[in-house]
């Protein structure tokens, strides 16, 4: 069965806030802790689509793939810092009646997923954090400045249909974006409200708040400068990719004394996008993770 919630995304609501999501739940065993799932920057809970079908398929639990604020069918909101995704997360887990989850993050909800679980260690089953790092992020991150001035100078004027609005789009932002995988990837957030054709990511408040809250990690837990817990002690995997440099190795002595129970894999030929350049493995080490008593 699948079941998807959505909301206006047009409202603006302070923290926290309804998540839309996606759930999926065919053949689930009674019991096994559900898997959450958040996207990255500019992504969305359909992304998760096929790995959300095969994780509710190979693991026999729930999965909730969800649209992080800002995001996606989400509601839009003027706060985007990881500790107000944290309670939006928190509030969906108690909506929904669950004890404990499992959480998965990739890059952007990766961090989110990481604060949650120092924030509300007791609502976590276990985590995995694909391709980022609570220490530092890959100077390449901050490219995503040039991106997101891109996006909002794009001009959608004199457009008559969603296909015309996306070759456009890509036309205009491969002026300063050369990966056409990357504009692929931005262009599906086009979407059209009452024939006006618009980016469905709230632009501007994800601008305001990029570089100081998004970028990188709070700087005041690694400082343990905060009233969160001083560590996670749960199972927690991160997965890297080989060809990333989000997490590096100098910095494992540091994510080990924050997230204290977990182990670093590194999939061999993938870049930042991991779960995307191989699934296959990223499935393999996700379940036997998420099996392991």
């Amino acid at each position: 069965m699948l079941f998807s919630r959505s909301f206006c995304t047009s409202i603006i609501r302070k923290s926290p806030v309804k998540l839309s999501y996606t759930l999926y739940d065919n053949n689930v065993v009674p019991n096994k802790s559900p898997i959450v799932i958040m996207h990255g920057l500019f992504g969305s809970k359909n992304n998760w689509n096929t790995l959300s079908k095969a994780l509710n398929q190979q693991t026999q639990r729930k999965i909730i793939a969800i649209d992080a604020r800002n995001h996606g069918s989400s509601p839009h909101t003027p706060v985007m810092t990881y500790g107000s995704m944290a309670s939006d997360v928190n509030e969906l887990l108690n909506d929904l009646g669950h004890d404990k989850s499992i959480l998965i993050g990739h890059s952007m909800g990766g961090a989110a997923m990481m604060y949650t679980a120092l924030r509300y260690p007791t609502v976590v089953d276990k985590l995995i954090v694909v391709d980022m790092s609570p220490i530092k992020t890959s100077p390449s991150l901050h490219q995503m400045t040039d991106i997101i001035n891109s996006m909002t100078a794009a001009d959608f004027s004199n457009i008559k249909n969603i296909s015309e609005a996306r070759k456009k789009i890509d036309i205009y932002l491969a002026k300063t974006i050369d990966s056409p995988g990357i504009r692929q990837f931005l262009v599906t957030n086009i979407i059209e409200d009452n024939g006006v054709f618009k980016w469905r990511v709230n632009l501007p408040v994800i601008s305001q708040y990029f570089s100081t809250h998004i970028a990188q990690f709070p700087t005041e837990i690694i400082n343990n400068k905060h009233e969160l817990s001083s560590s996670f002690d749960g199972k927690t995997l991160f997965i890297g990719g080989s060809k990333s440099d989000y997490i590096r190795i100098e910095d494992h002595e540091k994510i080990n004394k924050l997230f204290t129970n977990c182990r670093i894999e590194y999939v061999e030929g993938a870049g930042h996008w991991v779960q995307s350049d191989n699934p296959a493995k990223f499935l393999e080490l996700s379940n036997e993770f998420i099996n392991e008593t």
